[in-house]
């Protein structure tokens, strides 16, 4: 265990140190009744430059809040079996190449990978132009409130997405899984904390949880050190701390934690410089439905051993 954590002890019974807000449930309630105000206009278009014999690989394009177009790969079995998997990608990556979503395809598992807004994103006519950024994202709005904060918009992208698949004729909306490392750790968690149905949340090293503890640690390493250099370059005296984290809350996992319904497998290495131990158990011990820890003790944000092939089979043993 590295030096600036907790001990393992502690860290089984760590409740997190950001604020959650006072309104948090009120907020997320009503943020999600606002997508039915935004028509999802899903388009499915045919990937011809991917042919299969047995599935068809296709373009998901829907509207999300703000009227953002947002965009996802979807691979579609010939002789579906009912589940479907949903893919989420790290911090400033992309969704995975199609062949990586093959191996759910082969189980006749309907699989999609979201590719997230403004994240090495996908560009459609629609979208504005020149507004791409690779960094950043975790401060984006965050002068406009929690109504402006950029993963506001992201963790109700991963509802629309929950509901157009499970929404598709081949798919059992009660038989859904969702899957990610680091960003797409955090946002396999949101997903089904926002979308009761979903039934398995696989989620190694999360992101996007308990900031403030990340600002207490004080490691200055990417991604929560834009939480620094937001302060030193906006609030270098720290006069809206109290203020900032607060909002900041609003997009904490930890306190969406406690929606989560399906069962849940964490991947924590104890020795992450990255997404801080202690950051993930605020998170996972907040979770109330079943669930099950897997730790590495002697590895950081890495590729943990044998993780892959886990989260596979997993997958396939849970729907």
């Amino acid at each position: 265990m590295l030096s600036f954590e907790l001990s393992y002890d502690e860290l089984l019974t760590y409740q997190g140190t950001n604020p959650r807000p006072a309104d948090f449930d009120a907020f997320w309630d009503k943020a999600l009744l606002s997508l039915d105000d935004v028509p999802a206009d899903a388009e499915f278009v045919d990937a011809d430059d991917f042919p299969l014999t047995t599935a068809v690989a296709q373009h998901l394009y829907f509207t999300g809040t703000g009227g953002y177009r947002v965009h996802a790969k979807v691979i579609r079995p010939t002789e579906p079996t009912g589940p479907a998997v949903l893919l989420f990608h790290g911090y400033g990556g992309e969704q995975p190449k199609w062949v990586e979503l093959l191996p759910y395809a082969a189980r006749g598992y309907t699989v999609a990978a979201l590719d997230v807004r403004e994240q090495v994103g996908f560009r459609t006519p629609s979208q504005e132009r020149n507004t791409f950024s690779l960094h950043h994202h975790l401060v984006h709005g965050l002068d406009d409130g929690p109504d402006g904060l950029l993963y506001k918009h992201v963790f109700l992208d991963t509802r629309r997405l929950a509901d157009i698949i499970g929404g598709l004729p081949e798919v059992d909306a009660a038989r859904i899984a969702t899957t990610g490392w680091s960003q797409g750790g955090g946002l396999s968690l949101v997903a089904a904390a926002l979308t009761p149905t979903i039934k398995y949340a696989a989620s190694v090293y999360p992101f996007l949880c308990d900031y403030q503890r990340t600002w207490d640690l004080n490691l200055e390493t990417g991604p929560y050190d834009e939480i620094v250099t937001w302060f030193r370059k906006r609030d270098p005296r720290h006069l809206r701390q109290d203020e900032v984290f607060t909002t900041l809350g609003y997009i904490d996992v930890q306190h969406l934690a406690s929606r989560i319904q399906a069962e849940v497998t964490l991947f924590v290495g104890l020795e992450d410089q990255v997404c801080p131990p202690s950051t993930q158990f605020a998170a996972y011990n907040k979770i109330q439905s079943a669930k099950e820890l897997r730790t590495y003790p002697d590895f950081g944000h890495d590729d943990l051993p044998g993780a892959h092939d886990d989260i596979y089979q997993l997958i396939g043993t849970k729907l």
